[in-house]
């Protein structure tokens, strides 16, 4: 007796290969040219990261530089759900992105300027993300992969040192007439007056370069994850500049005093080493917290109740 049907099972669909192919493959490409490819520094020995990494140091008042994947890692763990959820079709604008990221690091190859090669890999981190997967994801990584900037060293930044210096050296003089101690200046050199404490020099890290750098970093992220306007996010950032020079004179304003009126050792040695950390940043971190309130019109923390206040009050008159 035949069957009426066909009983031949359907032919199964080709499956393509899995989605996580094409990021692992992009992800073992740029690290094999940029973390492994030498041409760069002495002898031609380094590559591109390993060459950004020799300037994390203090010559360089580059010691930031180890923070800054971290803080990349970080602010893309913090988004994960939104990145997720924002995956879909990847756009073609990618590949100019892309191909713009490629010319920085020929470019840089050939004239041996690690700089300009490492400065590309942002373009070409955030065109490979437009391409695969799509503006969504791509405008939430932005800021998280251009971060990367933040860890080149840039001679100019160094350069600046010298007008902290000079900068430093002034204000710390106008801070210890404010409490009684008598100073002569000449140069970066502080002298005591009163020959209480022998002359202390603001040398390169003292002006303050190291302390605004870091705090660049941290406002730059807080206002990035701040719920604020674009305006108000650069604002925040921006702010980092005079607080840090504010307060690097306050730091540098207590070890002259504490010379004056306690032990002038333990000033410029303990004292010198720990007022980063003790004085500088507990005061900068509440003055940023400050100018963020300022511009939230309230404790950040407490916006969210406001919204939902407002929202039951509205839906309240709406009801009467």
């Amino acid at each position: 007796m035949e069957s009426s049907g066909n009983t031949t099972p359907p032919a199964r669909a080709h499956a393509g290969p899995p989605s996580w192919i094409g990021p692992i493959l992009c992800g073992l490409v740029i690290l094999y040219f940029y973390g492994i490819v030498p041409g760069f520094a002495k002898n031609q020995v380094f590559s591109s990261l390993r060459w950004m990494v020799s300037t994390w140091n203090k010559e360089n008042d580059y010691e930031h530089g180890y923070l800054v994947l971290p803080i990349m890692l970080g602010l893309v763990v913090w988004q994960w759900k939104r990145l997720r959820a924002s995956v879909g079709a990847g756009s073609s604008w990618g590949l100019p992105v892309l191909f713009l990221g490629v010319l920085l690091y020929v470019a840089g190859f050939r004239c041996g300027q690690a700089r300009l090669t490492i400065g590309g890999l942002p373009f070409v981190l955030w065109g490979s993300a437009l391409f695969l997967w799509g503006w969504q994801t791509a405008k939430l990584l932005l800021f998280p992969i251009f971060f990367f900037w933040v860890a080149v060293h840039v001679p100019q930044f160094s350069q600046a040192t010298n007008f902290l210096q000079i900068l430093s050296t002034k204000l710390a003089q106008a801070g210890c007439s404010l409490f009684g101690v008598k100073t002569q200046v000449l140069g970066t050199q502080i002298f005591s007056a009163s020959g209480k404490f022998k002359p202390l020099e603001i040398n390169e890290g003292c002006g303050g370069i190291r302390s605004l750098m870091a705090l660049l970093m941290i406002s730059s992220v807080w206002a990035y994850v701040a719920d604020i306007s674009l305006w108000k996010k650069a604002l925040l950032c921006l702010a980092a500049v005079p607080l840090a020079i504010f307060g690097n004179m306050l730091r540098l304003t207590s070890i002259f005093v504490i010379s004056e009126y306690g032990n002038a050792d333990f000033a410029a040695g303990t004292w010198h080493d720990w007022s980063g950390l003790v004085l500088f940043y507990p005061i900068s971190l509440i003055l940023l917290l400050f100018v963020h309130s300022v511009l939230e019109g309230g404790l950040p923390w407490k916006k969210p109740r406001k919204r939902e206040v407002s929202q039951v009050v509205v839906r309240q008159v709406e009801a009467n």
